[in-house]
């Protein structure tokens, strides 16, 4: 925390240090943060000094030196090139090595958009919006002209990574799967639109959690799980300790028919929403406190004393209360 506040307090004063030489009376907006404004003349220098300092990382030895003389390497000049930025260009001069081994990291070579203007772009994509759609957006509001061939190639290559991820091989064994489906709000052909997405997240034998992947429905089902599941196996996991899951009918079966083994641990929070289902809305918070104590005991005889304690509160009808007992919960 300390080492972070240094870094953003070292961070400020430099920024400070450049501001203090610029003098902003009388300059007009444009001037400022336009087409061709301080700011964008900043942003290009700041790339261009960073491109200086990673060729120095690269051949070892500070620019204007005699260390080159026996390095084997050396610079050798400079080629131009127009960088996309988030909303505007900057043209910036990319250094080069003679014996052509540099390779930049902040602006990689044959890149013309840093990856922030890609992140735009799927971004927007994400939202249901279309290439054209896109296309016009950035125009409009960045005055850039790019191709819905480009949106078009950048979203296709993060859909590939996404492919890979999704077919990535698993673990053999998980000690804990969770496996749930969340009612998601989203956009397809431009309408707004309700999905299911089901997750399934596994806890290996480390404590470590890891998405094991996502799927895209459109509604929960117990067939549809089954392919689910079947696609775990599939993909490496051969053996699953203990399932949580919510009481979905048939979703125990659809387990049990790809991993015959595993012990069932229904939701907790589905547990108590049915249990309370026909308790009188006046009682329900205090009747959700006194449940706590049952299934967050540490161990299973506190966890029977705790439900004993609760019966003696509730098992009697009250009342005030008419309909409530523990028999009707």
């Amino acid at each position: 925390m300390v080492m972070a506040r240094r870094k953003e307090k070292k961070e400020k004063d430099i920024i400070d240090q450049i501001l203090d030489n610029i003098d902003f009376r009388g300059l007009t907006q444009e001037e400022v943060v336009g087409q061709e404004g301080l700011v964008k003349k900043l942003t290009g220098r700041i790339l261009q000094k960073a491109l200086e300092a990673e060729m120095t990382e690269h051949l070892g030895y500070e620019k204007n030196t005699n260390a080159g003389d026996n390095s084997g390497n050396s610079r050798n000049g400079h080629t131009e090139k127009t960088v996309q930025l988030e909303n505007q260009r900057a043209t910036i001069e990319i250094p080069r090595d003679r014996n052509g081994t540099f390779e930049p990291i902040i602006i990689p070579k044959h890149h013309k958009r840093l990856p922030i203007f890609n992140d735009q772009i799927i971004s927007m994509y994400s939202f249901g919006m279309t290439d054209r759609d896109i296309k016009a957006h950035l125009e409009k509001i960045y005055d850039v002209e790019v191709s819905p061939d480009l949106i078009s190639r950048v979203t296709n290559a993060v859909l590939e990574e996404v492919r890979e991820w999704q077919n990535r091989p698993l673990e053999k064994s998980y000690a804990i799967v969770y496996l749930d489906a969340l009612r998601v709000k989203g956009r397809e052909d431009v309408k707004s639109c309700l999905k299911s997405v089901y997750t399934a997240l596994g806890v290996n034998f480390e404590g470590q959690k890891e998405v094991l992947g996502l799927w895209v429905a459109e509604t929960e089902g117990a067939k549809f799980w089954m392919g689910v599941l079947n696609e775990l196996k599939n993909r490496g996991v051969k053996d699953i300790l203990v399932a949580c899951m919510d009481g979905l009918t048939g979703f125990p079966e659809a387990l049990r028919a790809a991993y015959p083994e595993p012990r069932v641990q229904l939701c907790i929070v589905h547990m108590v929403r049915n249990s309370t289902r026909f308790v009188w809305y006046k009682d329900l918070k205090k009747v959700c406190a006194d449940l706590k104590g049952v299934y967050s005991a540490p161990r299973e005889q506190a966890g029977r004393a705790a439900l004993e304690g609760f019966g003696e509160i509730w098992n009697t009808p009250c009342s005030t209360s008419p309909g409530l007992g523990i028999g009707m919960i």
